[in-house]
């Protein structure tokens, strides 16, 4: 009897592992995950092009809107001066505040948009003029005293568009505190409408943005910089009408939307229903080793009945179902969620695409690719790990020593962006170069930190990574030629030699489904 079910559960488990092709021609069950997959890459992948497309007409009205905004408000602006865009005098700031001022009074005269202002009733809103300062600060550098309160006050003025002061009524009615040295910053906000009609090519409706545009004055030892920022909240038009056009796309693709999340979720239950297929024979397999030998299963023959596979197919369709929704709710304008939704989207489907490596598995010389992948990785991440604690050794050290001399080592993450380019071989030069040589020892310093961090990343653990994959590759083509098990798992599945055409599985098949109508 035991030598009977030992044969029936090699059968199982050998049909479990088999491909889809074979599982065919073993029971002439119909490959329904892989055609289903094939058909999901397709959808997806024509989903997210669309999205994307959808994406990058808001994106550019965004930052073409902001630069027209730059353009049009602050003061003697040109392209490319948003770092060096500052004012140093008193007078300036005013004139700077002036001019923003009467810019947004002379909105209908001067812009080539379709910009209007944002209306409260039968009102527009006014533009928002704020200071922020410290409580009785004041400071004498002369004496190298200061005294000032950690709190922070804000005063504000309002002025509506058909206001227009001049710099001089601006300091009367607003006088900005320089003189108590406790001015923290200077901010100008309004908001504006427009329409986004260049949706209405794509047979798509147009949106209405609210830009919020603050300048952030922040003073730094006399010099305030000018920086312009933009809020934009998307929602649906309240009255609007296409001549020539028809919602019916508009439709059209949310139901393509609807079809896509309903074919991963058939996905996500073949691929949960085969995991737990595999975790069931896991269990069954572990107690015939036990009642055999009288020990339990490696784990690394436990691990082989969990598909990794499956479970980053499962993974991909939540993202996709997800993704999915929040395109629908956005395509309503129930949500402005673009970053998210492209954030869901774009990783199920790169999911999706990683998953059909899976299939390439099953011919034998991509299948080496794939096991070597698979072998080499609990040495690479250990490796890995190992590596990175000297890389952010060398991370913090750079930041703290080289940081205040040379700009790419200003921040941690800008830091940990050079090391990981000279590793690569790139920027070397320039990041030699562009050492600052105020400090003479600090420079000797830079250069002995680069030049060992160069050697030992680039000569020896990168040459180590390298050969870790070498020799895993080298040890599975071996394995392979010669043809012989290298597991338990391997060896107990070797003794069954029922080809898929034997028909014997169709035997297994019924024999299971009548032992299943006896036990019940």
């Amino acid at each position: 009897m035991i030598f009977m079910s030992s044969f029936r559960l090699r059968r199982r488990i050998k049909y479990y592992f088999m491909n889809p092709c074979e599982k065919y021609r073993a029971r002439g069950r119909k490959p329904w995950k892989l055609m289903l997959q094939l058909v999901k890459i397709a959808i997806i992948t024509i989903q997210l092009v669309s999205f994307g497309l959808s994406n990058q007409m808001v994106v550019t009205f965004k930052g073409e809107n902001l630069v027209t905004f730059k353009h049009l408000f602050l003061k003697n602006y040109a392209d490319g001066d948003t770092d060096n865009y500052a004012v140093y005098r008193q007078a300036d700031v005013y004139g700077y505040i002036s001019h923003s001022i009467k810019q947004y009074g002379n909105l209908y005269n001067i812009t080539l948009g379709n910009h209007e202002y944002e209306k409260n009733g039968d009102s527009y809103s006014p533009l928002t003029l704020c200071q922020t300062f410290y409580r009785n600060g004041s400071v004498y550098a002369g004496n190298e005293t200061f005294e000032i309160d950690a709190e922070v006050d804000t005063d504000c003025v309002e002025f509506y568009p058909d206001h227009h002061p001049s710099p001089e009524e601006v300091m009367s009615h607003f006088p900005l505190h320089f003189k108590r040295f406790a001015l923290v910053s200077v901010t100008v906000t309004f908001v504006l409408k427009a329409i986004n009609l260049q949706t209405i090519r794509y047979r798509e409706l147009p949106d209405c943005y609210d830009f919020t545009i603050t300048f952030n004055n922040n003073a730094h030892s006399g010099r305030i910089k000018i920086e312009m920022d933009q809020d934009v909240s998307i929602s649906e038009c309240r009255d609007w009408e296409i001549i020539g056009a028809s919602s019916q796309v508009l439709y059209l693709t949310e139901v393509f939307d609807c079809v896509i999340i309903l074919t991963c979720i058939a996905s996500f239950i073949l691929c949960t229903r085969s995991v737990l297929t595999g975790i069931r024979l896991q269990c069954e397999y572990s107690q015939y080793c036990r009642n055999s030998s009288g020990k339990d299963a490696p784990w690394s023959d436990k691990l082989e009945f969990v598909n990794g596979w499956y479970i980053l197919i499962i993974v991909s369709d939540t993202l996709s179902i997800i993704g999915s929704i929040l395109k629908i709710e956005i395509e309503n304008k129930v949500v402005t969620s673009y970053d998210i939704c492209s954030i869901f989207l774009g990783t199920g489907t790169m999911l999706v695409w990683i998953g059909v490596i899976r299939y390439m598995g099953y011919f034998k010389k991509y299948n080496i690719l794939i096991l070597t992948l698979r072998a080499a990785l609990p040495n690479v991440i250990r490796f890995i790990c190992c590596a990175g604690i000297i890389y952010l050794g060398y991370c913090f050290c750079g930041w703290i020593v080289i940081g205040p001399y040379h700009e790419k080592f200003r921040t941690l993450n800008t830091v940990s962006e050079c090391l990981f380019s000279l590793i690569n071989g790139d920027d070397m030069f320039p990041t030699f170069k562009d050492m600052n040589q105020k400090s003479s020892l600090v420079w000797v310093f830079s250069r002995i930190y680069l030049y060992t961090f160069v050697s030992l990343f680039i000569y020896m653990i990168l040459s180590l990574f390298i050969t870790i994959i070498t020799d895993t590759y080298t040890t599975i083509k071996q394995l392979d030629q010669s043809g012989t098990p290298t597991s338990e798992l391997q060896e107990f599945l070797s003794m069954c030699n029922d080809l898929p055409n034997s028909g014997v599985y169709r035997l297994e098949k019924s024999s299971s489904c009548c032992l299943n109508f006896i036990s019940r």
